[in-house]
């Protein structure tokens, strides 16, 4: 019977040291590998109740996850040296991208947001969500830490055209990501208060003139934020609804494909956009703590990584996908919950999406690669 269990003992010591090495052969990190393919799993658990058990929509997810953990395992094996110096040239491309785009991109659900490949579509300022915390950080790699002025205007421009042309799509939600990825650089790379205080001011004063160029149905949505009862069958219908299926799952939910709300169609974009709330109508707030768990581990882990690089341009990168890792499930449920307007944020790694989820998965993939090859300095 002892030599039974230390065989056992001894067996699963050899899966795990075969396992690590395989991960460290690989470049991967194992326990942010875990907490992502768990949220993976749980969005395709939700997926098939939120489509209504539409099994090829799930499958059709399934493979989008594959392709992004393709793209994940793929960076991972990248140099340091080989992302740095492509940095400025896929901000380039990917700017130029956009303008194309606003020429002659495909136009769907009201917006000119797609590049039409025929065999693929996709969304070039995807590509910015990588291509501007990147560029940033190339910048500031030589340079001295806390930024300088001269630093701070070249980024800022930096930062606010892609943005300023993905809003102009119109895509505030990815214009805002966009901008929250170039700021998360700035910001660990030393900004002042005084700076920061300066930098919240102009928006305030840009947000106020910008607010004329806004679509009306942008526009709506933020009016609504405030009173979503002023157009229960218009503006308002998405937060009314969500807020519906979130307080009806209460603690424990309604049971998975129990959900009314996103069962009987009330829950607009209960898919993609609102699929939080179908979390919380059918697992209830238990469900909800656990995916913010998840997600907490998956941030928590990712900034450990980052804190671990030994050079400017890993760790502000790694820093920055962390972060607006962060900031992108802090939207979505805010959004979702009535607490933030509804600016078409999915939820990460959970909403039935394409370039965005391999977006994603290609971001862990560099933080990846960034902590594999931290003690190469010069890699």
């Amino acid at each position: 019977m002892i030599y039974e269990e230390v065989e056992v003992g001894s067996r699963a010591r050899r899966t795990l040291t075969a396992t690590t090495r395989v991960l460290l052969a690989l470049k991967l990190d194992g326990p942010l590998l875990v907490g992502l393919a768990l949220l993976a799993v749980y969005g395709l658990v939700i997926l098939y109740s939120a489509s209504g058990q539409n099994m090829d929509k799930v499958l059709d997810g399934a493979m989008r996850v594959a392709l992004g953990g393709i793209a994940m395992c793929t960076l991972a094996q990248v140099k340091p040296s080989f992302l740095r110096s492509i940095s400025p040239w896929l901000f380039v491309i990917g700017c130029i991208l956009l303008v194309v785009v606003d020429v002659v991109g495909y136009i769907g659900k009201g917006a000119q947001r797609w590049l039409d490949l025929g065999i693929v579509r996709f969304q070039p300022s995807e590509i910015m969500k990588l291509a501007v915390p990147m560029t940033c950080a190339w910048w500031l790699q030589d340079r001295a830490i806390p930024i300088d002025t001269r630093s701070l205007i070249v980024l800022t421009f930096a930062i606010l055209i892609p943005a300023g042309l993905t809003i102009a799509q119109p895509d505030l939600g990815t214009g805002g990501l966009i901008l929250i990825g170039g700021l998360m650089v700035l910001v660990m790379a030393g900004l002042s208060g005084r700076i920061m205080a300066a930098l919240a001011l102009l928006g305030v004063v840009a947000a106020y003139f910008g607010w004329s160029f806004l679509h009306d149905y942008q526009r709506q949505r933020v009016l609504t934020l405030l009173d979503p009862e002023s157009d229960p069958l218009g503006a308002g219908y998405h937060i009314i609804q969500s807020q519906i299926a979130i307080g009806s799952g209460g603690i424990f939910g309604k049971g998975w494909l129990n959900g009314s709300q996103g069962q009987l169609d009330f829950l607009p974009e209960r898919s993609t956009d609102f699929i939080y709330a179908v979390i919380g109508e059918e697992f209830g707030m238990v469900g909800i703590v656990l995916l913010l768990l998840l997600y907490l581990f998956v941030v928590a882990r990712a900034l450990y990584l980052a804190i671990e690089m030994q050079d400017t341009f890993g760790r502000l990168l790694g820093g920055s996908i962390a972060l607006t890792f962060f900031v992108y499930v802090f939207i979505n449920a805010g959004m979702v919950s009535g607490l933030l307007p509804v600016v078409g944020v999915p939820l990460p790694l959970i909403s039935y999406g394409g370039t965005s989820m391999v977006t994603l998965l290609a971001g862990f993939g560099i933080l990846m690669s960034l902590y594999s090859h931290r003690k190469l300095i010069g890699s």
